[in-house]
């Protein structure tokens, strides 16, 4: 008898929380609530915070030190507006952000992502949203593309891009008179920043070029960037960035390439960067010798002390 009404209490006590009501937020494994809906005013974010994703702010809860620090990171992703990758995201096509107050801006739709502050490139595309679409109406946040658009060039100016390198056919050595080939080895090139908490996409990519030969002639501004030819050909074949040395002597050459950019906020389109970045190469010095017939009574294997023979002294 006893068994049998442990066996219903149990009945009973699981009948209780099977019609248990389903909560309107979900909790992840630190027990912060993830909210499921939209034009949400606040957000609790662990047991600290309070996250309010209408300003992109978050405060300590009541009762909290003042003094404590929220050790997370946030991000807005735009991914609803207009021209974003992700408008038809059930989630976009239904939500307005009219303005708050008479005359006010209106909200711009978006999607938060927190990450740890001491994760200085989190990656953003790789973190999991804390909140639906949702309108975000503070001044700072909207105007974040205005403020990468206005430093953007600067940035681009900084990045570690590789000029490549100015080749030269026949190199080092060139005949006086003869064309010598040159051409460079800049390619495109990309780069992943975190400008003003946004991850930014750029790629530089080498537009133009101008050709200084050390003998006070140049080639260029020009978007031919040259290329090899083979060796049968350095004496006989004149690219479009070939030249020509009228004097022998040692001339330090050097190429100039104009990188223009584009850049993406948090996998936008790319938008145009206006300006361009000039990086010139360190000089390659090129030898220029001049030919000389002469008459040998023997060959280099029978006299390699012969004039004209590899290790004798050349004439220039």
């Amino acid at each position: 008898m006893v068994k049998i009404l442990r066996v219903g209490v149990l009945l009973l006590v699981l009948s209780a929380i099977w019609a248990t009501p389903a909560p309107a937020h979900s909790s992840n494994d630190d027990g912060r609530q993830l909210s499921v809906g939209r034009g949400e005013t606040a957000l609790t974010v662990g047991a600290t915070f309070i996250f309010n994703p209408e300003t992109g702010k978050s405060e300590p809860r009541p009762g909290a030190s003042p003094a404590d620090e929220d050790p997370n990171q946030y991000m807005a992703d735009t991914h609803c507006r207009a021209d974003g990758p992700d408008t038809k995201d059930p989630g976009c096509d239904a939500l307005d952000c009219p303005a708050t107050t008479p005359g006010g801006p209106e909200g711009t739709p978006v999607i938060w992502k927190e990450a740890p502050k001491a994760i200085t490139n989190p990656g953003w595309t790789n973190w999991i949203p804390i909140t639906g679409p949702t309108c975000l109406y503070d001044a700072e946040p909207q105007n974040v593309l205005a403020d990468i658009a206005a430093r953007i060039l600067n940035d681009f100016r900084q990045l570690p891009i590789n000029p490549g390198n100015l080749q030269a056919q026949p190199f080092p050595h060139t005949l006086k008179g003869g064309p010598t080939n040159f051409y460079t080895t800049a390619t495109e090139q990309t780069f992943d920043v975190t400008i003003l908490g946004q991850a930014i996409h750029l790629t530089a990519t080498p537009a133009n070029h101008t050709y200084t030969f050390g003998d006070g002639t140049t080639l260029g501004p020009t978007p031919a960037a040259g290329y090899p030819i083979p060796e049968a050909e350095w004496l006989t074949t004149e690219t479009r960035t070939s030249h020509s040395y009228t004097q022998t002597g040692n001339y330090p050459a050097t190429i100039t390439t104009s990188f223009t950019g584009t850049y993406s906020v948090n996998n936008g389109p790319p938008l145009p960067i206006n300006g361009t970045l000039n990086i010139t190469t360190p000089a390659t010095t090129i030898h220029v010798w001049k030919t000389q017939r002469a008459l040998v009574a023997d060959t280099c294997q029978q006299n390699p002390n012969s004039w004209g023979c590899p290790g004798t002294e050349p004439t220039h």
